[in-house]
């Protein structure tokens, strides 16, 4: 099939495409459940107590067991002192299991997508950026014409070096390359864009064998 390729002044060519990536019928029930793993997966999960175990110190008693008049303690790790371990306290991501996603789930979900974002047209296809683009507001113009201000931008690695840098300032706008894609991205910007060789990137990486 033949999608449409566009120039950075605007010229439209037409461009020869895999039809098993952009003919997909999307499977919502496995889409909700690559964005749960993806989601569950990149959850900041930073923060971390240290628990008794973890505390260095004596394990000794601080004092006799009877005789003192004072209730019964062991160590000075127990978590009623200062400088104790936390009890029940955050653990940290090595504590949370990392959901696994397996090849052909993230294959089938991304094509979907990519296949619902062409049929609402919300795809893009430039050619490859031959010249060089450093200033946020000459791209953010270029994108402004194609409505494609919030946007996830897949580019070969020419392509990046060309336009990259003028693309870290815009809070809507992420740039990725064809074998990073995560779904979450896809759902989460209104526009996806594609160089002519990401794409072609993109079909030896998720065509139907």
């Amino acid at each position: 099939m033949k999608l449409e390729k566009i120039s950075v002044d605007g010229k439209i060519n037409s461009l020869e495409v895999n039809d098993s990536i952009f003919t997909s019928k999307i499977n919502k029930k496995l889409i909700s459940e690559i964005l749960y793993k993806n989601i569950a997966n990149f959850k900041g999960r930073k923060s971390k107590t240290k628990q008794k175990n973890e505390i260095i110190g004596s394990t000794s008693k601080i004092y006799a067991q009877k005789g003192t008049g004072n209730a019964r303690h062991a160590s000075r790790k127990a978590p009623i002192f200062v400088g104790g371990g936390v009890a029940h306290g955050p653990k940290g991501q090595n504590a949370y299991k990392k959901r696994k996603l397996n090849k052909k789930e993230k294959k089938i979900g991304l094509v979907s997508i990519i296949s619902e974002k062409k049929n609402q047209k919300d795809l893009l296809i430039f050619n490859d950026f031959d010249k060089e683009i450093k200033k946020t507001k000459e791209m953010f113009s270029l994108l402004n014409k194609f409505d494609a201000t919030n946007s996830i931008i897949i580019l070969d690695k020419s392509s990046n070096e060309k336009i990259g840098r003028s693309l870290k300032n815009m809070p809507k706008v992420k740039v990725s390359d064809s074998s990073n894609i995560v779904l979450y991205d896809l759902i989460k910007h209104k526009k996806v864009i594609f160089t002519e060789t990401s794409i072609k990137e993109l079909e030896k990486r998720y065509t139907w064998t």
